[in-house]
């Protein structure tokens, strides 16, 4: 009979708690066994980005389809590299929004039939609350309270983390999230898609005071955000460069455009510490990976005496193990969905 794993760096307390985790909110098919909320057992990630690229972004009805044959392969995967069967999962997490609905549905099918069959508790997951749980995976020093600054292609929010899974939203973004206008900027410039590596891979070779782009501010709200000015303002600049014939240095331009986001994002992050009285700063979110912003938000945080906090890059993009450590602190507070769970596409943060 073959022995069953041991796992030995379990809870002081004996708690040994694994959550099935499934992602498939837009273009990456994830799943993931997390333990107790910080040890990743397995993550896998199915990603759709060559089959996108074809069409200069994601195209929803074919993520569906993508999702649909890639599921049950990475589940598999996802088990089978943690060494683990559904017998020693305690519950099953997931994705439920927001995201793309058609693949939004895929992924809580999919957690609610393993469920029902397995008997095992269902948690719903909120995306951004999974991105924010990516800085617990490691750091094993980060606790609640703490600011926390989400950026990705679809969500700017700066918040207070209160504690596990509950947000206090400081401000948010009024028009583009900051992964979106790097998409269409680097999309305008003919760099292609995924717009957020590309630019910031161009922009290493650049100036980023060579053109002065617009940072916008929000009267009467501080802490909120605008890209939808500096996106304009980028792609009027090319344009009348067209028109009169002027050469545009895509590394001058990708770096001023780069260089005027990170600036918004690391002030008002900052102001916001520092008025709150936090001394514990954190990013999350796709867009946390860029290496302008990451450098800029770590010298701004090492003037002000505060500890800042960020994932590796494959845990800033979509993962299952970001959903897994939401879904284990989820569990710890009593949370259950029933066979009811639907895909909330513009499910709102704070919302249940």
């Amino acid at each position: 009979m073959e022995e069953k794993i041991k796992f030995h760096d379990c809870r002081s307390d004996g708690e040994c708690c694994r959550i099935l985790a499934i992602e498939s909110s837009c273009d990456e098919t994830a799943a993931a066994v997390v333990e107790n909320g910080r040890r990743v057992l397995s993550n896998v990630i199915s990603s759709q980005i060559a089959l996108h690229t074809l069409y200069g972004g994601v195209v929803p009805e074919l993520a569906s389809r993508k999702h649909i044959e890639k599921i049950n392969q990475v589940i598999e995967a996802a088990l089978k590299e943690a060494g683990v069967t559904l017998e020693d999962i305690d519950a099953i997490g997931v994705t439920y929004g927001p995201g793309l609905v058609g693949a939004l549905l895929v992924g809580v099918a999919e957690a609610k039939a393993i469920a029902y069959a397995a008997k095992k508790p269902l948690i719903g997951v909120h995306h951004i609350e999974g991105h924010v749980s990516a800085n617990f995976i490691e750091h094993p020093d980060l606790e609640p309270p703490f600011i926390c600054l989400i950026v990705s292609g679809g969500h700017t929010h700066l918040v207070i983390v209160r504690d596990y899974g509950e947000f206090e939203i400081l401000g948010r973004t009024r028009d583009d999230a900051a992964g979106e206008a790097f998409d269409k900027v680097a999309r305008a410039v003919g760099l292609g898609y995924p717009g957020g590596p590309k630019v910031d891979k161009a922009a290493k070779e650049g100036n980023p005071h060579a053109v002065e782009f617009p940072r916008a501010k929000i009267e009467g709200s501080p802490y909120d955000f605008s890209f939808s000015g500096l996106k304009s303002a980028v792609l009027n600049y090319i344009n009348h460069a067209k028109m009169t014939g002027e050469e545009i240095s895509v590394p001058d331009l990708t770096a001023s455009f780069q260089n005027a986001v990170v600036e918004s994002l690391v002030s008002r992050a900052i102001m916001a510490a520092k008025e709150y009285g936090y001394r514990k700063l954190a990013m999350a979110g796709g867009v946390a990976s860029n290496s302008a912003l990451r450098e800029g938000m770590k010298a701004a945080c090492e003037k002000e005496g505060i500890s800042l906090y960020y994932p590796s890059p494959v845990l800033c993009t979509d993962n299952a193990a970001m959903i897994g450590a939401a879904a284990y602190y989820e569990y710890k507070k009593g949370t259950r969905h029933g066979w009811d769970l639907n895909a909330v596409p513009n499910l709102k943060l704070g919302e249940r």
